[in-house]
């Protein structure tokens, strides 16, 4: 199977990163460009092959827009006349659903709405999907073989979308902020900014893992390391003062509410 990215921005260099580091053969992988000078610079770094036009690469048997929402409504129905009557179409741009898809294109086809996010880089993403129902098992099994390598794949109705989209898409860039926030604090108090840096995103991805797999509720284990009138309370207390919680909730709202009104 072919896998054809059109666009190359960001996050479908981060796929396809991803894809290659988890064994994905580069042969396998197109990708198409406006500004070919990207998709040249993927190639050299990865061994991939571009293809000159965004109809060569529709011809593929997986197809993966990559490409802003903004470009789909001339996108789409390019890559309708150009696919294959069997082709998979693979979407990650926010706002446009599976109906809105398949409307683009102009024909049925096993379509799948994903959101990966830019954690596919080191094989971390927490990627949603959700499928057409006219999709095949052998499209489904193409999905999982080349997503399945960038990270965890939850399942979704579309109905959830949006809500997975702000958390899980968006949400990396708060827990950045967050890492970043306790980094300059070890800074202000005379650590390196490396170092700072390094012990904090070591806190987050242990804490991580010890909320998945230890199936305590995240508020169980913060009760679990604060001690009467110790100076972990004292911190939790004084980021509830702040507004962290609020902060966090509105911000996931407004991602939500942002790709509601793209619609």
């Amino acid at each position: 199977m072919k896998y054809a990215f059109i666009g190359t921005g960001s996050m479908a260099a981060a796929i396809i990163r991803g894809m290659v580091a988890g064994g994905v053969a580069p042969g396998d992988i197109l990708a198409f460009n406006r500004t070919r000078e990207k998709a040249d610079a993927l190639a050299n770094e990865l061994g991939i092959s571009v293809c000159n036009t965004l109809e060569v690469a529709a011809q593929a048997g997986a197809i993966v827009l990559a490409t802003t929402p903004q470009s789909f409504a001339d996108i789409l129905p390019r890559v309708g006349r150009a696919m294959r009557t069997d082709a998979l179409v693979m979407s990650i741009a926010a706002g446009y659903g599976i109906a809105a898809i398949r409307e683009g294109i102009g024909r049925d086809a096993g379509i799948i709405r994903i959101m990966p996010n830019v954690n596919a880089n080191v094989c971390a993403s927490t990627t949603g999907y959700v499928t057409s129902a006219s999709i095949t098992a052998a499209q489904l099994d193409a999905f999982h073989f080349a997503f399945g390598k960038i990270g965890e794949l939850i399942e979704l109705d579309e109905s959830e979308f949006e809500t997975f989209s702000a958390i899980a898409g968006c949400g990396v860039a708060y827990v950045y902020m967050f890492i970043d926030a306790m980094a300059r604090a070890g800074l202000r108090n005379g650590l390196s900014k490396q170092k700072a840096l390094s012990i904090a995103a070591s806190a987050v991805m242990g804490s991580a893992k010890l909320v998945s797999e230890s199936g305590m509720h995240p508020y169980a284990l913060i009760d679990s390391v604060t001690t009467p009138g110790g100076t972990t309370i004292e911190g939790v207390l004084t980021l509830q003062r702040c507004g962290f919680e609020s902060a966090v909730h509105a911000a996931i709202q407004a991602s939500i509410d942002k790709e509601l009104g793209m619609k």
